[in-house]
């Protein structure tokens, strides 16, 4: 019988709420910034969700979009929410009237993924199209100030730093373009990569792909320092995230499994494999940024789950 595991491994596996008020797949759960009372849900049905995490209630809808909602994100100060979808647009939308502040187009294909900067001055968008738009927020012009075209396939991940943007490509690609400088580096995964996430200190780079594997990457030399194993992910998109503390990886699967592992052993913690979180395949997980026991996952059976360790 597996024993369980040390509390700063504890993962959230009790579930506490059920968000279901989506029709279809949910492609992403989000916490809000801060103190992160909120959750944000966007998914097949084209729209947006703003839900109290702690009493399970649904707050508001945000809607515009003419096709499925792909990516949400939130801006530094919780007063703006950025999304992204089937229909080729990204669109920005304040989020005490739910009005739409602006609606971003420029994209020959689906947009898979937006992220606003630290000071949510500048959006960025990455497409079907292989391309990725940087987009100025403070200025009034419809087209994007930069776009960066080396990608030969789909980007499907983002993150914006301060002073860099990492891409995450079907094409097996992680491409870091330090801004400062000009330059771009490449580092060759070999499979589709579906996301990917830094550490708090910027120094490794946790990348899901679709070839059933989790890898932890060393952002200075590109070297992989582990890998995460055990759950099924070759077609869809999934995104995986740290426990709290970093201490933790954790991610969905195509069985609708959530699984975890330990960063530094790499080895499973808990029930092998894991019971079924969801009826189908969870396409996104989040943990709380503050509370170590809590998370958030979002599934294709329609549902949002809040999971919590006690």
């Amino acid at each position: 019988m597996t024993s369980a595991p040390p509390a700063t491994h504890a993962v959230p596996r009790i579930l506490y709420k059920t968000l279901n008020s989506h029709r279809g797949t949910v492609h992403v759960a989000r916490y809000s910034k801060g103190a992160a009372t909120y959750a944000l849900t966007g998914g097949q049905d084209r729209k947006i969700k703003l839900w109290n995490r702690e009493t399970g209630k649904e707050i508001a809808t945000y809607s515009g979009h003419g096709y499925e909602v792909l990516c949400v994100d939130v801006a530094h100060d919780n007063t703006k929410i950025a999304s992204c979808g089937g229909d080729r647009t990204a669109f920005l939308f304040d989020v005490t009237s739910g009005e739409t502040i602006r609606r971003l187009t420029g994209h020959a294909g689906r947009i898979n993924t937006v992220q606003f900067n630290h000071d949510a001055s500048v959006l960025a968008s990455g497409s079907f199209d292989s391309k990725v738009h940087l987009w100025d927020l403070k200025a009034r012009s419809g087209q994007p100030i930069q776009s960066l075209e080396e990608s030969r396939d789909s980007i499907m991940a983002l993150h914006v730093g301060t002073t860099e943007i990492v891409t995450g490509s079907v094409d097996g690609h992680i491409r870091t373009y330090d801004l400062r400088q000009g330059k771009m580096c490449s580092d060759y995964i070999g499979h589709a990569i579906t996301s990917l996430l830094p550490t708090v200190d910027s120094q490794t780079l946790l990348v899901t792909s679709l070839d059933s594997t989790v890898r932890l990457m060393d952002r200075n030399n590109g070297t992989m320092l582990n890998t995460f194993t055990g759950h099924r992910n070759n077609d869809y998109r999934t995104r995986a995230c740290f426990g709290h503390g970093e201490s933790t990886v954790i991610c969905g699967d195509e069985d609708g499994r959530i699984w975890s592992w330990d960063l530094l052993k790499g080895t499973t913690i808990g029930q092998q494999p894991p019971e079924k979180a969801h009826e189908k395949i969870v396409t996104w997980v989040e943990h709380h940024p503050t509370d170590a026991g809590e998370m958030i996952s979002a599934s294709a059976d329609g549902t949002v789950k809040i999971w919590r360790t006690t």
